[in-house]
Parts: structure tokens; sequence; C-alpha cells
């Protein structure tokens, strides 16, 4: 396999693997082709490597900034701009697992607060629903304090928390 097949076949996996993990295909493999370029790339040589429209890249470009994947890079002399990602494989998993945490699970402990905070009228279902709620509230909330301990460890936090865990 040669370099080109390489890298379309890396870009591929990680766009199918993308959409596991809730984010659209193109958006995974944007992240993907700035994760293994050597330089900051343009929207222009975003959209000619991946095939795809202006329109789907500036949006998805957009997204993977707002998530805090993705930045601008300003190389002097240039008008166009150049977006880059971060490198480091394990603060990439740490900026996607807080993010995730911020859009995902935060609002569903809220719900299930909510839900699990209504009033007991005595009827054995309201009574179920709030037990359920209410356990699937401290689970959920137990494990996105886990999370939210990994993920701030600052160095190599994947390794060390591991081994804590193990140890």
């Amino acid at each position: 396999m040669n370099y080109d097949e390489a890298k379309h076949k890396f870009v591929s996996t990680w766009g199918s693997l993308g959409t596991l993990w809730g984010i659209n295909k193109a958006m995974a493999q944007i992240q993907a082709l700035l994760f293994i370029s050597t330089e900051p790339l343009s929207m222009e040589d975003i959209m000619a490597g991946l095939q795809i429209s202006r329109g789907n890249t500036s949006m998805n470009l957009r997204q993977l900034m707002d998530w805090g994947i993705v930045t601008k890079e300003i190389i002097p002399g240039e008008r166009k701009e150049f977006f880059t990602t971060e490198k480091n494989v394990q603060e990439l998993a740490r900026i996607v697992a807080k993010e995730r945490s911020r859009r995902e699970i935060k609002p569903v402990i809220k719900v299930l607060n909510e839900v699990s905070s209504i009033e007991d009228d005595g009827n054995p279902k309201t009574k179920e629903l709030i037990k359920q709620t209410k356990d699937l509230h401290d689970l959920t909330e137990t494990m996105d304090a886990l999370i939210n301990k990994l993920v701030n460890q600052k160095q190599n936090w994947i390794t060390k928390s591991l081994l804590k865990l193990i140890g």
C-alpha cells in the first residue's frame, strides 16, 4: 500500500468511525485529513482532498472549530484561511470528551434530575418513574464526574488514569 492509498483508507475509516460517535462523516474526514497533514490546509485543499463541496467544507469546519478541535492558522502573505487540528492524540481525546460531556451528558443529567424530582402522588407508576430516573441520574452523574476527572488530568491522562485504576 502506498501513501495515497493509506491516506485514503485512514481518512475513510476515520469518517466512518465519526458517525458511530455522533458526528457526520465529512466532519470526521476533515479532521482526519488535517490530523495527518504536515502543514495547515486551506478550504480549497480540503475540498480537493475529500472531493466535497465548499458549503459542506465550510459548515463542517465551523462545527469542528466550535468543538475546539480545529483552529484557523494565519500564514503570512496568504489571503486564504488555513486550518489545523490538535496533533496530540491524548489532548484531542480530552477535548472531545469534555465537549461531549458538555453537549450530550450534562443536558441528559438535567432532564433526569427534573423528571426524578416530580411530586410523588402515591401512584405506583409515579414511584417507579421517580426511582428509575433517580437511579439513572445518579449513575450518569457519577460517570460524568469520572470522565471529567480523567480529562482534567493534564499529561498522558489516559495512561495515568488507567494505571491508577489498575494499581
